[in-house]
């Protein structure tokens, strides 16, 4: 559940912030309140948790004085304006500087807690955004989102901390729900253009003529910046770049033939025509395609990954479990062989769908892992497939998972781990350095 946003009530008349604070918090909000702005400012910082509801008339600093630093100090605030009705005129001003809204008095309590809701809902999506923006700025942050520990996951990391430090251009390709966008973003992020912006395009959303004016203007008076302006210095990334029509695909070769060597604009292209049997070479005109194929990165199927699907299966259900507040579900042999048999044509994405409904069949006592493979299968019946993988594999792949899970129910108990797998202590040791788990990673 999420966290009740904070709301600041500021107004000299006590009995006033008191009834405003007493309402808002019946309705579900954690109420603060103020009796003066100077002593708000002293108690607001940038990412304050919340919105603000100030009065307009108030001795010392007045309202609209308040608002002014409160958008030098955060200009995404949303702040509420109170006002007597021979005010409206100042509340329109403050509108215009940039309140949220004003509430002119006697006020409806229901109104208050209408705007309260949009106010807030609004501050969640910003400071979610800035969470975002800070967690892609962090390379290594980044790079633990790529689970695994598989020999192809090694080398996706290795290939990305690699090709970061460089300044060509790259193709990002894989099948769809591979994590490609994800890819993007650590290529960035560990790279020296990490403070600079970071443009997301996707392709396929435009049509031939409004994808070249996004990309290379000219821009309107209310259209933004021409994406490869406004990446200027940092990475813009190019998703389904396979969609680029005759004309678009000559401006972009243009426009990079134009920065030189090292390029302004980093260019990453992300292809998806791997499930289609095509290829980007073949959608896109040569000299383009040789330009954004300078360094390549080909981002595995889910299916390649082995013991990953395991660990990522277990981590998610965990992650959807808390997050429901139930238990997440107990993997038998069986089901850990079908999860690791199971084609995955979604990949990442698909196994993402598979945890959380197994989570929510957890917590309603029904239902199995073998029937949300089959319910995604065409022909009802889980398709499996082994890629050539020998049986020793898969053994191995469930045994660490089970070790994985137990160490992590008694949080590093060796004894107990012992008494639940019926193990000798030295075999534990012995399979725990095979399978690389450390009993450190456990405890607390």
């Amino acid at each position: 559940m999420a966290q009740a946003m904070k709301i600041a009530i500021v107004d000299d008349e006590k009995d006033m912030r008191h009834s405003i604070s007493q309402w808002l918090a019946l309705s579900g909000f954690d109420t603060e309140t103020f009796a003066s702005a100077e002593e708000a400012l002293r108690g607001l910082g940038p990412d304050y948790p919340g919105i603000i509801v100030s009065d307009i008339k108030m001795p010392g600093m007045d309202g609209m004085q308040f608002l002014k630093k409160l958008k030098g100090v955060d200009s995404t605030l949303p702040v509420i304006m109170i006002t007597g009705h021979g005010d409206v005129p100042m509340a329109v001003e403050a509108m215009r500087i940039g309140a949220f809204d004003f509430l002119e008095k006697p006020f409806n309590p229901d109104r208050m807690t209408e705007l309260a809701k949009k106010a807030t809902n609004v501050r969640r999506l910003t400071l979610d955004n800035r969470a975002l923006r800070r967690e892609l700025s962090d390379g290594s942050a980044l790079i633990k989102k790529l689970i695994g520990a598989s020999p192809v996951m090694e080398r996706l990391k290795e290939d990305i901390l690699d090709l970061g430090q460089a300044d060509g251009h790259v193709l990002v390709e894989g099948e769809t729900g591979t994590g490609k966008t994800l890819v993007a973003h650590a290529l960035h992020a560990v790279g020296a253009r990490a403070s600079k912006k970071f443009v997301l395009i996707s392709c396929s959303a435009y049509d031939e003529d409004a994808l070249q004016k996004r990309l290379f203007g000219p821009a309107g008076q209310d259209d933004p910046i021409p994406a490869m302006e406004e990446a200027r210095g940092g990475t813009l990334v190019l998703e389904d770049i396979e969609s680029l029509g005759p004309t678009a695909q000559a401006r972009l070769l243009q426009a990079i033939n134009d920065q030189g060597t090292p390029a302004e604009t980093r260019i990453v292209a992300i292809c998806n025509l791997q499930d289609e049997g095509k290829t980007c070479e073949s959608e896109l005109r040569a000299d383009l395609f040789y330009r954004l194929a300078a360094l390549r990165i080909t981002v595995p199927p889910l299916r390649q990954r082995g013991e990953d699907i395991l660990t990522l299966f277990t981590r998610l259900g965990e992650q959807f479990a808390e997050e429901y507040g139930c238990d997440a579900p107990q993997v038998s042999a069986q089901e850990a062989a079908q999860l690791l048999q199971a084609p995955w044509p979604g990949n990442v994405r698909q196994l993402i769908n598979v945890a959380e409904r197994a989570v929510l069949q957890n917590r309603r006592g029904t239902g199995t892992i073998a029937s949300l493979l089959m319910a995604d299968d065409d022909e009802s019946r889980p398709a499996m497939t082994t890629e050539g993988k020998p049986l020793k594999d898969f053994v191995d792949a469930f045994e660490r998972m089970l070790i994985d899970n137990t160490m992590r129910r008694h949080k590093g108990s060796i004894v107990n781990v012992m008494d639940e797998l019926c193990l000798p202590r030295r075999t534990l040791n012995e399979k725990m350095a095979k399978y690389g788990l450390q009993r450190s990673d456990y405890l607390g």
